[in-house]
């Protein structure tokens, strides 16, 4: 590791950034001390940072294997993270790549980072000294450190592994590692706030049925992807879950709700009006279909199709605003381009272009979908 942080070798690496990858790999390693692997392995590793974390693109810093650096949280979903908790001691149970950790450890004087593979956490303590910033750092596993801990922490999060054993992707409390319903309540008697992300696909009634003291769930899109489903477990009793629905870097504010109102709320219904509006996947994840259409004063086009339309344009809603028409599907040319989009349709968008032999791309929409009345077409205008 000492290695590969050497000036001769790091301007090599820097000089290589453009270079195909593959082609590199069959040279010979200039540098006797390390090999072109580990060498190759860098270079990727200013290229993930270059997107994912480029405040990690700083001279001396030290880049994992290539799993690692897929399985780190990206800065931007780690930036907003940090803003949420404040205090004196952070534990973080699951260090990894040490991003998360590195963000949402920015407001506590007092922090801990635990990871059971030594390799990689001597990358991360290396990188926290070059970037200056303080921690303890124990090479255990967590569930070793759990039943040693003997110190409450103001706060402690944890990102647990979301792969079995034949790294097939896993959703389910009890399959992930650590698993988290074995371990709540080790977790609990060691911190009065507990944070775990969890995958972007788990599904969240069966999160609230299995999991108890939730205080708070924010769905973390970035540019309209759902990155994560970040969990709040607190002592405190509360009789309502609070859902935060993030899309970051859309310009689109957050929209926050209970699920009691949303099961309260009545949508209106209505044939397509001038705009045309389709939420966000964050706010599509969290299933709030009812209150969206009372909040934003929209109105939905059917029960299963989570499209909604008014006569004025709403500017604040949570999502893309089209204006738009209805068209007969006879008036669709051949070779057109369009964005095209399928909601409670029987066709796909691939099907949908092969029928009506269309291009994918440009700036104008259709929109396959149904109403109350049935199928319809929408088209950009």
């Amino acid at each position: 590791m000492v290695k590969i942080s050497n000036k001769e070798i790091q301007n090599y690496i820097n000089a290589n950034l453009k270079t195909d990858l593959h082609s590199l790999l069959l040279k010979k390693s200039p540098f006797p001390e390390v090999s072109m692997q580990e060498i190759v392995q860098q270079i990727k590793g200013k290229q993930v940072a270059e997107r994912k974390f480029p405040f990690l693109l700083k001279e001396g810093i030290i880049f994992p294997p290539q799993l690692n650096l897929e399985q780190s949280s990206s800065e931007k979903t780690a930036l907003y993270k940090s803003e949420l908790l404040r205090g004196s001691t952070f534990l973080d149970l699951t260090s990894g790549f040490g991003i998360d950790a590195y963000y949402l450890s920015q407001n506590f004087d007092h922090i801990t980072l635990v990871e059971q593979n030594t390799e990689l956490l001597k990358i991360v303590e290396h990188n926290w000294a070059v970037l200056d910033r303080k921690a303890k750092f124990i090479n255990l596993k967590l569930e070793d450190f759990l039943d040693e801990n003997q110190d409450y922490f103001d706060v402690i999060y944890l990102d647990p592994a979301r792969r079995d054993e034949q790294k097939n992707k896993v959703f389910l409390l009890e399959d992930l590692s650590p698993d988290i319903l074995e371990i709540q309540g080790k977790l609990r008697s060691a911190s009065g706030q507990v944070v775990i992300k969890l995958s972007p696909l788990i599904d969240l009634k069966y999160l609230i049925s299995v999991l108890p003291g939730i205080s708070r769930i924010d769905i973390i899109a970035l540019k309209n992807d759902v990155k994560e489903v970040v969990v709040f477990l607190s002592h405190e009793h509360t009789d309502e879950i609070i859902c935060n629905c993030v899309n970051l870097e859309s310009g689109e504010e957050a929209f926050a709700f209970t699920f009691g109102e949303e099961e309260k709320a009545q949508a209106e219904y209505a044939e397509p009006e001038k705009y045309i509006y389709i939420p966000n996947h964050s706010i599509l994840k969290a299933g709030v279909f009812n209150l969206i259409s009372q909040k934003f004063g929209v109105k939905k086009l059917h029960p299963n199709s989570h499209l909604y339309t008014s006569a004025e344009k709403n500017e604040n809603f949570p999502g893309r605003v089209l204006e738009m028409e209805v068209v007969d599907s006879k008036k669709i040319k051949k070779k057109e381009q369009f964005n095209i989009i399928s909601k409670n349709y029987p066709l796909k968008p691939e099907e949908i272009k092969k029928k009506y032999g269309l291009k994918d791309g440009g700036d104008g929409y259709l929109i396959f979908t149904q109403s109350k009345k049935g199928k319809i077409i929408l088209k950009s205008v």
